[in-house]
């Protein structure tokens, strides 16, 4: 992958963002699983921005990833970080000690779990009780399970925005359930984790986050407008457009991350992450999509890829922040300037030359 001024500009905000706390990574080893993917290379990043510009002593990653959904690795290995190809579902053996611990990996695109049903089941619940198993054997200071806004299913309209008290409205065998089920049986093993053996794990629940490095081919909403827009295709709009989400700018969410992952005496508990403002239906948002490119590109309602885009797809998604605003989280990046940095992103890396790149707005 070739450098990109966008991600180094949400490293350094992302950097800024974690303030004083990073000390606590000092001299420290953190490992993530799901490291090649596109949050865990901004883990990545940021932990190498860190060594180079705020710690005093340098902060070692060690990253597993089995490069199912993962790309490839925007940090090169060296003293500071080590990469393994590795099967979370399978008990990992790291000789050296660990004191942070993120388990990242999963199966997060309906397009990919739907064709991988069984490995995200394992990586949900194998692989997150593994991890475990290593936080307690390293007596790590703190561990991050990512799990997913989807244990919430499809809320019922009281509990929208949707608070982390709310204990969901979820099939167990519906097209979606291999995921959410299994994010909801990982936030079990990590409470059970804690209560029993004093784990310092915390569980995420993102809220639809994006930006640059997602995969222009997973299918999930902005990738796939701006993929399509720039085949020249229309923007497909699935069903009627109505189901409503919130987006996340990628930099305001690693900040979030990394506030819960070096937080005190929050442990066992999970934490939306995401931006409560701007709630928008599927159609608006492409609607919004068509006005950067100034309208020059067409919408178009069509069936999903598969039946978890269409029968399976909750009506709202939108996350009650209360919690984690305690910790000094705020996001500040609203959707356009968010859409408009993955797209000059996606121009930068894949070397678009559209003639719609010269209709983009800027302002």
């Amino acid at each position: 992958m070739m450098a990109s001024k966008i991600i180094d500009e949400d490293v350094k905000n992302i950097a800024a963002g974690i303030g004083t706390n990073a000390g606590k990574l000092s001299g420290k080893t953190l490992l993530i699983t799901g490291g090649a993917g596109f949050l865990g290379n901004y883990f990545l990043l940021t932990i190498e921005f860190l060594n180079k510009n705020v710690l005093e002593k340098p902060c070692r990653a060690i990253s597993a990833d089995n490069f199912i959904t993962g790309v490839s690795y925007r940090v090169k290995e060296g003293p500071n970080f080590k990469a393994i190809k590795h099967d979370v579902k399978e008990p990992l053996k790291v000789e050296e000690d660990i004191d942070y611990l993120i388990h990242l990996a999963g199966i997060a695109s309906p397009r990919f779990y739907r064709k991988y049903k069984i490995e995200t089941i394992d990586v949900g619940t194998l692989g997150t009780k593994n991890m475990l198993e290593l936080a307690k054997e390293k007596n790590v200071k703190s561990m991050l399970f990512f799990s997913s806004s989807e244990v919430y299913g499809d809320p019922e309209p009281k509990f929208v925005p949707t608070p982390e008290g709310y204990n969901g409205n979820v099939s167990c065998i519906g097209p979606r359930s291999n995921y959410d089920e299994s994010k909801r049986l990982g936030e079990t093993f990590c409470r059970a984790y804690f209560e029993m053996h004093k784990v310092p794990v915390k569980m995420i629940r993102p809220f639809n986050i994006y930006g640059p490095g997602m995969r222009m081919d997973d299918y999930r909403v902005i990738p796939n407008f701006v993929a399509k827009i720039f085949n020249g295709e229309p923007i497909p709009v699935y069903g009627e457009g109505d189901n409503t989400r919130t987006f996340c700018y990628v930099s305001d969410a690693m900040t979030g991350f990394f506030k819960v992952l070096l937080a005190d005496n929050l442990n066992g508990e999970p934490f939306n992450v995401g931006n409560e403002d701007n709630e928008i239906s599927m159609e608006n948002l492409a609607k919004v999509m068509a006005e950067i490119f100034d309208n020059k590109v067409q919408i178009e309602k069509t069936s999903g890829l598969n039946d978890a885009y269409t029968t399976g797809d909750p009506k709202r998604r939108c996350p009650e922040l209360t919690k984690i605003r305690k910790l000094g989280y705020e996001p500040k990046v609203d959707l356009k300037t968010g859409i408009k940095r993955f797209i000059e992103w996606a121009i930068e890396e894949y070397k678009i030359k559209s003639p719609l790149v010269k209709s983009l707005r800027t302002t």
